[in-house]
């Protein structure tokens, strides 16, 4: 008999199922894909034209996509707000901060800054959504966050230096915090593709606005290369990554999922790896330990002061 993943949660409570779990490993798979894909497309395009190409390209994509497959509209007005916040939030203000602050700092200091992102959304779901971690879990999140500090130290050098950068990067997962907040709050009530669709598309023009800002006046180079990465990273680093993002978030809380951004460094790491011969210092190793303990402590439930593990149930979310 088949079991859906709503009955597993409540069934299994010891941790996320499988079949969830595995599904949001994907997500943070094809989102590290994204960071060399964007590294071969700024050799021939501006950070700020290329973070609008991929916004308007994926966003285009999915609402092709949400008309051909006849997929119910977005209808209610407040789920047309909470679109534009997210449009606002995770495209815009979390591409920029990929694109253009991870320009200005060194790559360790990035991972390390960037991947505040699940910190500052436990704290947000705890006020918004009523998600309140269990001691494990908060453990679980000092515990993914310190695995990554240890990947990135090497990085960490002129810290003070690079202080423009950091905000930038700050200020962009903050965004997707926020933006991630949002979509959890109204997940459940809509349609992932038109959603993910028209947020792209939102987001893309403060992106657009951002390259007559920042004076990008070097022309994109319409190379093979550049075409293929920008498809690519559109594609399979966007619109296919944000639309199973969403439809986890119908089915665990987002503290929980969010754990397993700590992934992404850890991706990248062993890409590195196997792909380009690069060489790592031991203590990263420790790093990656610390980072999947955590990501296991915050997929288990947290646990209540009856000592009874409590899955991802449906809350009250407060109005945003």
């Amino acid at each position: 008999m088949e079991i859906d993943v709503a009955t597993q949660l409540v069934a299994s409570p010891r941790r996320l199922p499988f079949k969830l779990a595995a599904s949001a490993v994907l997500v943070m798979f094809l989102w590290t894909l994204c960071f060399p894909l964007i590294s071969t497309g700024l050799e021939s395009s501006p950070p700020m034209a290329f973070a609008t190409l991929r916004a308007v390209i994926a966003g285009l994509i999915l609402l092709a996509a949400a008309q051909l497959m006849h997929r119910p509209p977005i209808g209610r007005a407040d789920h047309w707000r909470k679109t534009v916040l997210v449009g606002l939030t995770v495209t815009g203000l979390g591409f920029f901060g990929m694109f253009y602050g991870g320009g200005l700092v060194s790559p360790g200091l990035a991972t390390v800054v960037a991947n505040t992102q699940p910190l500052i959304a436990a704290v947000l779901a705890g006020i918004w959504l009523g998600e309140h971690l269990g001691r494990a879990q908060r453990f679980g999140l000092v515990f993914g966050f310190t695995g990554i500090v240890v990947i990135g130290v090497n990085g960490l050098q002129g810290f003070a230096q690079q202080g423009l950068g950091i905000a930038y990067i700050l200020l962009g997962a903050t965004g997707v915090a926020v933006g991630n907040v949002l979509l959890k709050s109204m997940a459940d009530s809509v349609d992932a593709v038109r959603v993910m669709g028209w947020q792209l598309l939102v987001g893309s023009v403060p992106l657009a606005l951002m390259v007559i800002v920042v004076d990008e006046s070097v022309a994109i180079s319409w190379n093979i290369s550049f075409i293929i990465s920008l498809i690519t990273l559109s594609v399979f680093g966007t619109a296919v990554p944000f639309v199973l993002w969403v439809k986890l978030l119908k089915q665990a809380d987002l503290s929980q999922l969010n754990a397993f951004t700590f992934l992404t460094p850890i991706f990248g790491i062993l890409l590195g790896m196997t792909f380009f011969g690069e060489i790592f210092h031991a203590a990263i190793f420790g790093g990656i330990a610390l980072s999947l303990l955590g990501i296991y402590l915050v997929s288990r439930p947290k646990v209540t002061d009856g000592g009874r593990s409590t899955p991802g149930s449906d809350r009250n979310v407060r109005s945003l």
